[in-house]
């Protein structure tokens, strides 16, 4: 009785984390989603990465009753995200069930219902594949990054990645490359030609990379870890200067095995010059390392 209590009161604290607010973003992610991949990339058969991109890939070499992209996105994703509930958790899979439900339907409305034409070209780009290829890219990616930014996931291979990667010794950034390059050999080989999978890389490359700018901003933060000896007149001078603090750890140096400090401060690239000088005026002597962060977490007081 105990157990199934604690069970129930875990599916509901669960249920209380989804926001409802999310929705709406993840909704118009699912529609902007769909439009980079009907209206650029499905048209002149150009392939989005991951499971849509398999579902593309689907779509052209089965029977075209109701095997479908649109099917082939429900079918293929959601048993993924329900697979990977236990990994991700109650809100994460419900936001990506979501998404892809908004992707597949809106993707259905273009295709077979909207007096637009995706049968031969890009009712946008004609049959331009370089131009197909960084559009779809850049605005898959703008679906694919507001998906991540909201809780959720719009491609099954996410999933996947995080499940299976350490499992097999691999990065989930690995994982995730083999599969596409997997794929698009593949469609290479269905389709008897490779320019449009060599295209397809592209849209891959822009679309990872808009994801990135999408989920972690234009103002990228980075971390400056600041070995020196003159630690407190250093902190008190950046302190001064952005208005924010560092953190001193104690260090001993490996060679010198003299006691250093090292300040652990962040900040962003616009910064970065007016830090250097601060830090080499006072100690000249000091080691400055820099390193990218993907976000800087506060807890709201």
């Amino acid at each position: 009785m105990k157990k199934k209590k604690q069970k129930k009161c875990n599916i509901r604290s669960k249920i209380k984390e989804i926001k409802p607010i999310n929705f709406i973003f993840l909704t118009i992610a699912g529609v902007i989603n769909a439009i980079g991949v009907t209206l650029f990339l499905f048209p002149v058969k150009l392939y989005d990465s991951g499971i849509s991109g398999l579902s593309m890939l689907l779509d052209q070499v089965t029977p075209p009753l109701f095997l479908t992209l649109p099917f082939f996105l429900v079918a293929l994703n959601v048993p993924i995200f329900i697979f990977g509930y236990k990994k991700q958790g109650l809100p994460f899979s419900v936001y990506s069930v979501y998404t892809v439900g908004v992707y597949s339907l809106t993707s259905y409305l273009i295709m077979y219902v909207l007096p637009i034409d995706v049968s031969i070209i890009s009712p946008l780009a004609g049959s331009d594949l370089l131009l197909c290829a960084i559009f779809g890219g850049v605005i898959s990616g703008i679906g694919s990054g507001l998906t991540i930014r909201f809780g959720g996931a719009i491609d099954g291979i996410d999933v996947l990645s995080v499940v299976f990667a350490k499992k097999i010794g691999i990065s989930i950034g690995t994982f995730v490359m083999i599969f596409n390059t997997v794929l698009y050999v593949i469609c290479g080989i269905a389709i008897h030609s490779w320019i449009l999978p060599l295209y397809s890389i592209v849209t891959y490359f822009v679309g990872s990379k808009t994801v990135d700018f999408i989920v972690e901003g234009v103002n990228r933060s980075k971390c400056a870890m600041i070995v020196t000896t003159k630690a407190a007149e250093i902190t008190t001078a950046i302190s001064g200067q952005f208005g924010s603090s560092g953190t001193i750890v104690n260090a001993v140096g490996g060679f010198s095995k003299e006691n250093k400090e090292i300040i652990y401060f962040i900040i962003n690239h616009f910064q970065i010059n007016k830090l250097k000088q601060i830090v080499y005026s006072i100690d000249e002597k000091a080691f400055v390392s820099l390193q990218d962060v993907s976000d800087v977490i506060k807890k709201q007081s």
